[in-house]
């Protein structure tokens, strides 16, 4: 599946995830980043609006940011 703009934010890994949230909406407008505890379980569905910014206990980004 095409989504637009950018996709994924590697350079996010280790940023606090309300950092990382602001910056992959304010990169790419046509998605709304989602803070979760990384393990958290979630559906597979795909969609090209969304971006699971994953964090550890701490509130840091432990995966990289994708659209799905």
């Amino acid at each position: 599946m095409s989504c637009q703009g950018k996709d994924s934010w590697p350079e996010l890994v280790g940023v606090r995830g309300e950092e990382a949230a602001a910056t992959i909406e304010q990169e790419n407008p046509t998605v709304s980043a989602v803070i979760l505890l990384d393990g958290t379980i979630v559906n597979a569905l795909f969609l090209c609006n969304r971006v699971r910014v994953r964090v550890n206990t701490s509130g840091i980004c432990v995966r990289v940011p994708r659209i799905g």
